[in-house]
């Protein structure tokens, strides 16, 4: 079992809470849940156009220990990257209202907002840990719920727009998987694209990232590696949602559940390349252009 986490400082508080929601289409606002707040609901039933719910999430910077002064640079831009994925979660229902099936929600936007929030969590603790113990069990908080009845949860975590957000050590758009700690097949082999397992299901194929890159400085390899490794990851990832799916929603079912959150993802990881490579070189322009996949069949 973890160690209880002591409660977040005022003064981390204080800055963190300085923006705490954003608004979206109508009389949505897009908001995580205060500390301690839980939605109850977790219903995915049919909504109108007016009232499409809201998305509440735990609250993460007030679980977190004191956090070393090294770590705390990453540590707000990641805070900062959860409300902002909170807010894209918020949007996406909004624009996908009456789509899909009974499943459309969980499938197509809290259960990858899970995953992105499991990634960015991650990173926070690996922050920590670098020069401290490392909190434990922070992936607990990265389920998040919808409230059908349309009343927004109330942001608690880092209020930030899109360019707030960052990857492992890296000021990179928001990240929807694990970065720095998180590993899969070395080197972006198979990025290119792996095959479904059930019949039917067809498979995602993305444009190879790794071919495409130019020289990569010595202090930035192991981070590029990270993320071409990534890569794999997130692709493997869609595919078994691809699988596991299998003859769930409408015509526009495969686009809004997995492409569009796969291309996210990958711009996001793909923007990071970019950066890293910007820090000690000329950096790569053009690369989220291979962002996009596509499903064979």
């Amino acid at each position: 079992m973890s160690r209880a986490l002591p409660k977040y400082n005022k003064r981390r508080v204080a800055i963190i809470g300085g923006a705490a929601a954003v608004a979206l289409t109508g009389a949505i606002v897009a908001g995580t849940a205060l500390a301690g707040e839980t939605s109850k609901s977790g219903s995915t039933t049919a909504r109108t156009l007016a009232d499409p719910g809201s998305i509440t999430c735990p609250d993460v910077a007030s679980q977190l220990p004191a956090i070393p002064a090294t770590a705390q640079a990453e540590i707000d831009r990641n805070l900062a990257l959860l409300q902002t994925q909170i807010a894209e979660a918020n949007k996406r229902l909004v624009d996908t209202v009456g789509q899909g099936g009974p499943n459309f929600v969980q499938n197509a936007i809290l259960g990858p907002l899970e995953d992105k929030r499991i990634a960015t969590v991650n990173r926070i603790a690996t922050a920590i840990g670098r020069t401290a113990d490392k909190p434990q069990g922070l992936d607990a908080l990265a389920p998040c719920t919808l409230n059908a009845a349309g009343a927004a949860g109330t942001g608690a975590e880092a209020g930030a727009g899109e360019e707030a957000g960052a990857g492992a050590g890296a000021e990179a758009t928001p990240s929807e998987a694990a970065g720095a700690e998180e590993t899969g097949n070395a080197g972006n082999a198979g990025n290119a694209g792996d095959t479904g397992e059930a019949a039917g299901a067809g498979a995602i194929s993305c444009p190879d990232v790794a071919s495409q890159l130019p020289a990569i400085p010595a202090t930035a390899q192991a981070e590029v590696d990270r993320n071409l490794a990534l890569l794999d990851t997130q692709l493997a990832e869609a595919n078994k949602r691809l699988v596991d799916t299998v003859g769930q929603g409408g015509p526009n079912f495969v686009q809004n559940a997995i492409l569009g959150p796969l291309a996210d993802k990958r711009k996001s990881t793909i923007d990071r390349i970019a950066i890293s490579i910007g820090r000690t070189a000329e950096k790569p322009q053009g690369l989220d252009s291979l962002a996009a996949c596509t499903l064979t069949k």
